[in-house]
């Protein structure tokens, strides 16, 4: 339900949830309600453009633009795909960490013999999801309520690609940085599966020099692509031993692409700010479970 807005810090009551009318000269919030893990809220511009954060003036966890699906605003919501890029022949794979949807209805709409599970542990951001960013789960577009960690810790080994977007700028769940994490993830991929993390860059993530090195200790290659212009850097981790340099990533990327019809260069994205990590640097220390 659309609240329109009028008058600055006005608040609604409407059933269960608690809708804050605010008025700016950019976006409009038109839902807001108090969950039991975030402040969930949704605003709107006037070109149609629809934005989900958690917390005031907090990161953008998804943006979208109605009437256009394949509107991506968020440049690391393109560059994550790399880590599909990097699969043989996906047949599954895992999202963790749901936000508005916008990765796993991508993935939906560009591959539609995939199988993707999303997996969010906050109910009211899978409701959020469906009501304001057009997500509609189905036979292969399956959403599950659930923390991420236990999901995987439960999971039997049929992942091709696992997409980890539960990192945030704002929060990185630290049960997910850890060895022990890193590890049963390893464990429900396939043979040669893949893992894709937007871990942040150290500028706003404190754990990010550790989190490679516990990459580089679970996992047999470890890449990152940073992305351009923004604060992101996309962590690629893969059980396979074909060297993953950067000229034959960008070939896979540019093949995907052409296989997904995107509406975007993901080649160029990987030519751009591509790096296979080599031996360790002493930087960070292995994250473990406390």
């Amino acid at each position: 339900m659309r609240v329109a807005a009028a008058v600055v810090g006005s608040t609604l009551l409407i059933g269960a949830a608690v809708v804050l009318v605010v008025q700016t000269r950019a976006d409009d919030v038109i839902y807001r309600t108090q969950s039991e893990f975030n402040t969930i809220i949704v605003s709107e511009n006037s070109q149609g453009i629809r934005t989900l954060r958690f917390e005031d003036y907090g990161a953008r966890q998804s943006v979208v633009k109605l009437g256009d699906p394949d509107h991506i605003a968020l440049p690391y919501a393109k560059a994550v795909h790399v880590g599909l890029a990097l699969a043989e022949n996906p047949k599954r794979v895992l999202v963790v960490g749901l936000g508005g949807g916008t990765i796993p209805q991508f993935l939906r709409r560009h591959f539609p013999d995939l199988i993707v599970d999303a997996v969010e542990i906050d109910p009211a951001v899978v409701r959020v999801a469906k009501e304001y960013f057009g997500l509609r789960p189905d036979d292969h577009l399956r959403v599950h309520v659930a923390d991420g960690r236990k999901f995987i810790e439960q999971s039997e080994p049929v992942y091709d690609v696992i997409y980890l977007d539960a990192y945030s700028a704002d929060s990185v769940p630290y049960s997910l940085t850890t060895r022990e994490f890193l590890q049963a993830t390893k464990e429900t991929l396939v043979p040669g599966g893949v893992v894709a993390g937007n871990v942040w860059s150290s500028s706003s993530n404190k754990l990010y020099d550790s989190m490679i090195r516990t990459y580089q200790d679970v996992f047999a290659q470890v890449a990152v692509n940073d992305v351009r212009g923004v604060g992101n850097k996309i962590v690629v981790a893969t059980t396979g031993r074909e060297p993953l340099t950067k000229d034959r990533v960008a070939r896979r990327a540019a093949a995907l692409a052409a296989r997904g019809r995107f509406p975007y260069d993901l080649e160029e994205i990987v030519e751009e700010g591509y790096e296979l990590l080599g031996e360790l640097d002493g930087e960070g220390e292995v994250l473990l479970d406390r």
